[in-house]
């Protein structure tokens, strides 16, 4: 109500010639209560979901109007296993346009009218600009989904993650709920590139193979020294973005998505491991993604393909961890694994032995390993405490990755 207003019983003879300070007229709203305004404006504009939904594919997007049409259409066609048109209403896609100055918005209206099959929902937000990034985006939509199939199918639904310049194969769905169905609770996809015919070729093409090639090699390597029974080979390296599910239990075990602007796919991730969360890099479940140097994040595949193109300009070849230090590693984290398993966690030669390969101090790893609650926080303490480890030339690596596989080596 306005000052003079008020009954004159309410104000002194100094209050009614005071004047406001212009500071306490206006007081613009803080950047926590600009991210529950666009919480709030990103559930206000989806209808409740369908009965039968158990899986909920979010895609964060930003300027996104000429890539998600195809997008949309990929998931339009996904089918069964064997090929089999998916049961109705299991699957919805949620887009969310956050900062757009194009027509995102409009055209996945029009993705939805031309796929009446799909579930598409679209919500226009603007978040603040200290959080308009990809990391906040997804982490509102996977709350939102995450709220949606417990009212639904529980936790048990399934939440998928995929990127608007992404195309996933027809049976993506079906491959990763068959993964999720055989035990992992989170399942990270094959994420291959694709470049359109009228496109320049990628001039980092053979770099970014002979990287592909050294990942999968070490995970081959790395599952005969030390196994993960939910992760055997064959499996990859992969769990980003453009095609990462878990499910709800999970999502919630871990406390979410961590908000940070960049690799927030990473982090959720290295949670998943540091709770012991049973995890699967498929390669049945595949997508493909565009080979944009001028991507929407500012650490990404984009900016891996502009890092290795300043290398091949200055005649630079691309460095990767050792695969001498991993095999060293990955050996004493097999035999760590199995002391801290056993529960006696008392000093030992063996363990002075386990403290020095992994370079950590022994009565800091016996402090460690007491107050741990899972193995996987244990060994997420010592990868930070230890720090990274040595860069070798991809070639080189390349080469002795492939000596040990053909000579057998075991754990």
């Amino acid at each position: 109500m306005d000052q003079l207003a008020q009954p004159v019983r309410f104000h002194s003879a100094h209050e009614a010639t005071a004047t406001l300070h212009p500071a306490l007229l206006f007081q613009p709203p803080t950047e926590e209560q600009l991210l529950q305004q666009a919480e709030r404006a990103l559930h206000r504009q989806l209808p409740p979901p369908h009965a039968a939904l158990q899986a909920c594919v979010i895609i964060p997007a930003k300027d996104e109007a000429t890539s998600l049409p195809a997008t949309l259409a990929a998931l339009a066609a996904q089918t069964t296993l064997n090929g089999q048109a998916l049961p109705t209403g299991m699957i919805e896609v949620i887009v969310l346009a956050n900062n757009c100055v194009d027509r995102t918005a409009a055209a996945v209206r029009q993705s939805a009218r031309r796929h009446p099959s799909l579930v598409v929902h679209v919500a226009e937000v603007q978040l603040p600009r200290p959080q308009a990034h990809v990391g906040r985006a997804r982490r509102l939509l996977l709350d939102e989904a995450a709220q949606r199939l417990e009212q639904t199918v529980g936790p048990t639904g399934v939440l998928l993650s995929t990127d608007a310049d992404t195309l996933v194969a027809s049976t993506w769905l079906a491959a990763t709920l068959h993964e999720i169905e055989n035990g992992a609770e989170a399942v990270g996809g094959r994420i291959l590139t694709q470049t359109p015919a009228a496109v320049e070729p990628c001039p980092v093409r053979r770099i970014q193979l002979r990287d592909a090639a050294y990942r999968v090699l070490l995970r081959q390597l790395e599952d005969k020294i030390d196994p993960c029974p939910a992760d055997r080979w064959p499996c990859h390296h992969q769990h980003y973005g453009a095609s990462l599910a878990l499910t709800v239990r999970a999502y919630r075990q871990v406390g979410g998505l961590p908000v940070v602007p960049f690799l927030e796919d990473e982090a959720l991730w290295q949670l998943l491991l540091q709770y012991d969360l049973p995890v699967r890099h498929s390669p049945l479940v595949q997508v493909y993604t565009s080979a944009r140097r001028c991507g929407r994040v500012e650490v990404g595949l984009s900016w891996q393909l502009r890092e290795w193109e300043s290398l091949t300009t200055q005649q630079q070849e691309p460095r990767v961890p050792c695969p001498h230090e991993l095999v060293r590693v990955w050996r004493a984290r097999h035999r760590l694994r199995a002391w801290w398993q056993q529960g006696d966690h008392r000093a030992s030669t063996e363990l002075f032995r386990l403290a020095l390969a992994v370079e950590v101090p022994l009565p800091e790893l016996l402090r460690q390993a007491r107050q741990a609650t899972t193995f996987g926080q244990l060994w997420g303490w010592i990868e930070a405490t230890r720090g990274a480890v040595l860069p070798v030339p991809l070639g080189g690596a390349l080469r002795d990755l492939r000596t040990y596989l053909r000579n057998g080596i075991v754990g």
